[in-house]
């Protein structure tokens, strides 16, 4: 009969099968491995059942069960052999032969369970499976041997575990056999036996992509459950040792136990928040319970969230630095940048002093930049042949305290700078897969700092841009003032004996000193200083036409309304009509005609110059008329700036520049600004300011623009 501990351990083993073989279910990728193992898992929960609810000595539909259980091992590992000697579907004929023998050892076990003299405790049906045992044993010992070495981190605990349940079945039966008798404890005992195997095979699964088995416990929580458990293991043993000190401690018993379990709990607070120590537990783990050291996903988030932390490009350096150091747990590291001069310069640093330069072209970088890999200086020291294309290393490297890893920033296959790292603070062999993902975060590191030196030079180009439009605006305006002085010393010689003439050049000359005060000015702030406010539209129309009087084709102001208010600079915004018109007057013959006119149109107000001149294509309006450095007129004659400027005002203003033309017959040309409502109580004085402002301030205006 059974005990409690062998119905129990069978139990056990029937629920661990069943959860890996729904595991299995669960992320089966179509291989065949993974049906396999799972049926082979199904079938073995089904046998542990069975004993289990029984709870006594094996019968018939127990040797039914062990017989399929026995062919199913068998036929996975026959499986796992045929991969292993690269064997697709074609055995040998040792093992056609090896399994024909299992084949009938199976039936002879399986027709046991309902042929009455074919009985389980016969000297066959034992001696059956203690040979099948034995086949067990030597498959799964010619499926490791078989095994590449580097692939037997997956098959290992298999073979151990398979291995061990095939051993114990040989031994349990080999104990029937010689004693004629079966031994209950052994019995009760197969139970945990069988239970424990299956860990080791849930193992070997997860490391063998071809069985299906997609199951991974996380670094982190794995770390964190090991020091818990440890942390545990530790207080139960520091409490028992507490606990003879109380009780042999005599009067001292108390007070000894009290400062121990202090001492103890302190030193448990060292253990815990010592770098030293979890580093090299993280690599004990990723040594012993993984088959990659790394958890690649929460590696790649964390180091990508430091890369992107903060303000954009603010200590951007040195957090380059902390994230490539933090991948092998080490506490100290610099960074070398290439610069304009063709040096890489030390440009950061983290717990690590800044050491000298390093020219682009010399050995060192030129190393870094063909072998794109990492360098690990205790293995230059200790396999200098390695590293023989590197040649002597710098002078100011060999000095550097504590350096180890030298990562190098590879962006486009070109070096931009290298990082070094200071030895980590636990023991790590840098192997391929650390240098791997060094050189992979060094990848990612150099394009967030190629992005951010992009960045800065853009904003200095764009601060030149900035500074050189807003030149050659200024220099389009002073061409004007030139053209108008110019005029002026023209006509001196004509005129110079009037009166209203020598009071006209007084005036123009103060008018042109004033702009060009005002010019630079903007020149130096970079914007005007001009601030918008309440135009009044006819005025100011009537002073620019008045102005351009005395060119032909003469412009005409046909009409413009009183009330027509709109917000922008006097100033600005009279250069803008003035040269709308002075290009409608140049593009016009003598015989031709402009005409200007102002109107309003729901909430805004036109401003609308035609005229009947050459006019301009279609294609010139929509790429090229609105354009910097672009102009209809002869090379020499034009700088291309006036339309430019005229557009970008009246968009500073909330408006917009329409264009209508047809070659041979003329343009018409519309600006079209939001009109400025005054309120009531406001109207008034605003009216009145207007009128106030009409005829001398005109005047003085029309002498400006002459």
């Amino acid at each position: 009969m059974m005990s409690a501990i062998g119905s129990a351990g069978h139990a056990i083993t029937s629920v661990a099968f069943v959860l890996l073989a729904l595991l299995l279910a669960t992320s089966w990728r179509g291989r065949a491995h993974g049906i396999v193992l799972t049926v082979v898992c199904l079938i073995s929960s089904a046998w542990a059942a069975l004993i289990s609810y029984r709870a006594l000595a094996p019968g018939a539909a127990h040797s039914a069960l062990e017989a399929l259980r026995s062919a199913s091992w068998f036929a996975f590992l026959f499986l796992l052999l045929g991969l292993a000697t690269h064997v697709s579907g074609h055995f040998p004929k040792r093992l056609k032969a090896l399994a024909t023998i299992i084949a009938v050892f199976c039936a002879v076990l399986l027709a046991s369970a309902f042929v009455p003299q074919i009985a389980f405790d016969g000297d066959f049906s034992i001696g059956a499976r203690v040979l099948l045992a034995v086949i067990g044993v030597v498959l799964v010992e010619q499926i490791y041997r078989n095994t590449q070495p580097g692939q037997r981190a997956g098959i290992r605990y298999l073979c151990l575990g398979v291995g061990g349940m095939f051993a114990f079945d040989f031994y349990l039966y080999s104990d029937v056999m010689l004693f004629r008798r079966l031994d209950t404890d052994l019995w009760n005992a197969r139970g945990p036996i069988n239970a424990m195997i299956v860990p080791l095979i849930a193992i070997s699964a997860a490391r063998s992509p071809r069985w299906s088995l997609d199951f991974a416990v996380s670094h982190r929580i794995l770390f964190h459950s090991a020091t818990l458990f440890g942390a545990g293991v530790y207080l139960l043993v520091m409490a028992a040792v507490g606990y003879y000190i109380r009780y042999f401690g005599g009067s001292w018993g108390a007070a000894l136990q009290v400062t121990f379990m202090f001492g103890a709990m302190l030193l448990l607070l060292l253990a815990l928040f010592s770098g030293t120590l979890r580093a090299r537990l993280k690599v004990f783990l990723s040594k012993h319970f993984f088959n990659y050291r790394y958890d690649y996903r929460e590696e790649w988030l964390h180091f990508t969230r430091m890369l992107s932390a903060g303000e954009p490009g603010v200590k951007l350096h040195e957090r380059s630095i902390q994230a490539i150091a933090e991948l092998v747990d080490s506490h100290a590291g610099a960074l070398w940048l290439l610069q304009e001069n063709g040096k890489c310069e030390c440009t950061a640093n983290w717990n690590m002093p800044c050491a000298a330069s390093e020219a682009l072209d010399g050995p060192f970088c030129r190393y870094l930049e063909s072998e794109q890999w990492v360098i690990n200086l205790q293995e230059y020291r200790a396999q200098p042949e390695i590293y023989a294309r590197l040649g002597k290393l710098p002078d100011w490297l060999r000095d550097l305290p504590r350096a180890q890893l030298v990562v190098p920033l590879i962006l486009h296959e070109r070096l931009l700078g290298f990082v070094v790292l200071a030895e980590p603070m636990g023991k790590i062999d840098v192997n391929w897969e650390v240098a791997d993902l060094l050189k992979t975060a060094g990848q990612q590191a150099a394009s967030y700092l190629a992005q951010l030196e992009a960045a800065k030079a853009l904003l200095v180009a764009r601060q030149f841009e900035s500074f050189n439009r807003m030149s050659a605006f200024v220099v389009h305006d002073l061409k004007n003032l030139v053209g108008q002085l110019s005029l002026l010393l023209t006509n001196t010689g004509k005129h110079s004996d009037k009166p209203e003439f020598r009071e006209d050049v007084i005036t123009t000359v103060e008018n042109s000193v004033g702009k060009m005060k005002r010019l630079l000015l903007e020149l130096r702030r970079g914007q005007s200083a001009e601030r918008p406010g309440p135009i009044a539209l006819d005025a100011t129309l009537a002073c620019v036409i008045a102005g351009k009087a005395g060119i032909r084709p003469a412009p005409i102001l046909t009409g413009a309304p009183e009330g027509l208010v709109v917000i922008a600079a006097s100033e600005r915004l009279q250069r803008v009509i003035g040269h709308l018109i002075q290009n409608a007057i140049e593009a016009t013959p003598e015989a031709g005609a402009v005409k200007a006119r102002a109107y309003a149109d729901n909430d805004l107000a036109i401003i609308e110059i035609s005229d009947t001149g050459c006019g301009m294509s279609e294609q010139f309006i929509r790429t090229r008329l609105f354009k910097p450095f672009e102009s209809a007129k002869a090379v020499g004659l034009g700088m291309g700036l006036g339309a430019y400027e005229a557009y970008e005002y009246v968009r500073e203003w909330g408006g917009r520049i329409e264009v209508d033309s047809i070659p041979g017959k003329g343009s018409t040309f519309r600006v079209l600004l939001p009109l400025h409502i005054t309120p009531p109580d406001e109207s008034n004085h605003a009216q009145k300011d207007i009128a106030q402002a009409s005829p001398e301030r005109v005047m003085a205006q029309v002498r400006s623009v002459r």
